[in-house]
């Protein structure tokens, strides 16, 4: 019998709703742990924007990762598994400047990004094009042709673009700010209605 109740004991408790503060201090305490231990290798969140939610993650080198809703968030920390860490996990705190310098910049009181990057997430000819982006001034545009000169190679245009289409860290490593040789938008990871919205933002400081 004693068997029975503490079954029917254990149902009752697993079957007994658990309200949203509740599992937020859960969680809260989860994420204090493993930070105490060392466990989180990435940490991130989530936050509303005029462009929609945007996931932050960051490593202990830095922001890493800036991703728009559309690029399936839960797939992009996937990723982020294999090539980063699997120990991920959702600790805003250790976003909380990230989050706030973005809001700023909706806001239009902050131009210039002062958050230390980790750019492990590109190599090579992508990285130099992205580590040069943020050259080009709040509220300026360049070409694609001009960043291959800036990076000193004027005939890998496509390769900019590429750059550009690939930066893990839109908004905060500004590829918005480059448009083709006409003047038209281009691609843009966030989609053109994002990228519209981003140079009309700056446009009208």
């Amino acid at each position: 019998m004693n068997g029975i109740r503490h079954d029917d004991d254990m149902t009752a408790l697993l079957s007994t709703p658990v309200d949203a503060d509740t599992l937020g201090r859960l969680h809260l305490r989860l994420e204090q742990a493993a930070e105490r231990a060392g466990l989180v290798d990435v940490a991130y969140t989530t936050v509303d924007s005029p462009v929609g939610r945007l996931l932050l993650a960051a490593t202990p080198q830095g922001l890493v990762r800036v991703a728009y809703a559309g690029e399936d968030h839960d797939r992009v920390l996937e990723v982020l598994g294999r090539q980063l860490s699997p120990r991920i996990l959702r600790a805003p705190k250790r976003l909380d400047a990230a989050a706030r310098e973005i809001d700023e910049y909706f806001a239009r009181r902050r131009q210039v990004f002062d958050l230390t990057l980790d750019l492990s997430l590109s190599r090579g000819f992508r990285r130099l094009v992205q580590t040069r982006l943020p050259e080009i001034g709040y509220g300026q545009t360049r070409s694609y042709r001009e960043m291959a000169e800036l990076v000193g190679n004027p005939r890998a245009v496509r390769a900019v673009g590429t750059a550009c289409a690939t930066n893990p860290l839109p908004i905060v490593v500004p590829c918005h700010r480059v448009l083709r040789a006409d003047g038209t938008l281009g691609g843009y990871v966030g989609g053109v209605e994002a990228k519209t919205t981003l140079l009309n933002l700056e446009a009208a400081a």
